[in-house]
């Protein structure tokens, strides 16, 4: 892969807006269907910037006055490095994924739903992560019956946060023993806690994985969660090694060409750490209504379809987009 080299003098950003509409509510903590967002374009290269104000991120108008400005915020710096990587592509004509192994992904589900778990299960995913949360009696309720229905299958149950610690043990003692055995793991049950993960752990039996609060000293969660959206994935990894902890990348929820990012750095990962990266969650391109740019990541599958094109890919779509210079 060819060395990255700044310009001399960068030029102004250009953005081009976008929305997404949600085909219903993606997690416990947000309402919203619309879910507003801007490519950005650096120097002919192409990043992503999708803020989830509920996660703590800045609003979109302070992402983009940060990208004219300073770029302090993570979520803005990361969208930079993309430019820059998919521009270094693109001047050298190559997609980013020459030589590269993307990692498989899970299905997700923002709600309870039996029909949309059998054709996960018909497209070849092996696993299911559940936005959880709402309402966890329904819940627990809703994994007792696919576990029996379908006994392979394993389970990701991402609650945002919304529980307390007690509630949590509350949760997962309430399970069959084969509704606990059949997860993978409870992604951000509570606020993290080493005492009160360590003792979740032991209690339960179920892996932790840390989300929302991941950094390097969070060594009492079994996965580490990797966002390349506002991650670094390297410093991530790096520690994740050193706390004997599995990594899993997913997307943020945003455009495909975030989405895209994603994938090429969980494929990027796995390549400088092997065997440290797992099953991953790169698709959810389903969850929002389609469009030109999630249709060339085609249906949701285990494996991740990549786009045609230089750098990231979307060549004839990225130049087809009305965009703006940032002032």
């Amino acid at each position: 892969m060819p060395v990255i080299t700044m310009p001399a003098s960068e030029p102004k950003p250009m953005i081009s807006r976008y929305r997404l509409k949600a085909r219903g509510l993606l997690n416990s903590i947000s309402r919203r269907h619309d879910f507003d967002g801007a490519l950005i374009q650096i120097d002919g290269g192409f990043g992503c910037l999708h803020p989830w104000p509920e996660l703590g991120d800045p609003s979109l108008e302070k992402c983009l006055a940060d990208l004219a400005g300073d770029r302090r915020w993570p979520i803005v710096r990361r969208a930079v490095r993309c430019a820059e990587y998919d521009r270094v592509a693109r001047e050298f004509e190559h997609s980013l994924f020459e030589d590269m192994e993307v990692p498989e992904s899970h299905a997700t589900l923002t709600r309870q739903n039996r029909e949309a778990v059998a054709l996960a299960v018909d497209a070849g995913f092996t696993t299911v992560k559940l936005k959880a949360g709402r309402d966890p009696a329904a819940e627990a309720g809703f994994l007792e019956a696919m576990v029996a229905e379908f006994p392979s299958l394993k389970w990701r149950l991402d609650f945002n946060e919304s529980l307390e610690s007690g509630e949590t043990a509350e949760f997962l003692l309430g399970l069959s023993k084969n509704a606990r055995a059949a997860i993978d793991f409870v992604e951000d049950p509570c606020p993290y806690s080493e005492s009160a993960w360590i003792d979740l752990h032991r209690k339960t039996g179920v892996n932790l994985a840390i989300d929302r609060e991941a950094a390097p000293l969070h060594s009492a969660a079994q996965v580490m969660v990797i966002k390349p959206a506002v991650d670094e994935p390297f410093l991530l990894g790096e520690a994740a090694i050193r706390n004997r902890q599995q990594v899993v990348l997913t997307s943020y929820m945003d455009h495909p060409v975030g989405q895209t990012f994603a994938a090429w750095e969980a494929a990027r990962l796995g390549l400088q750490f092997p065997g440290l990266v797992g099953l991953c969650g790169l698709q959810t391109q389903s969850l929002f209504e389609e469009d030109a740019f999630s249709e060339m990541l085609g249906a949701g599958s285990p494996v991740f379809q990549v786009p045609e094109g230089n750098g990231l890919g979307f060549d004839d779509l990225l130049d087809a987009l009305p965009w703006k210079r940032l002032i």
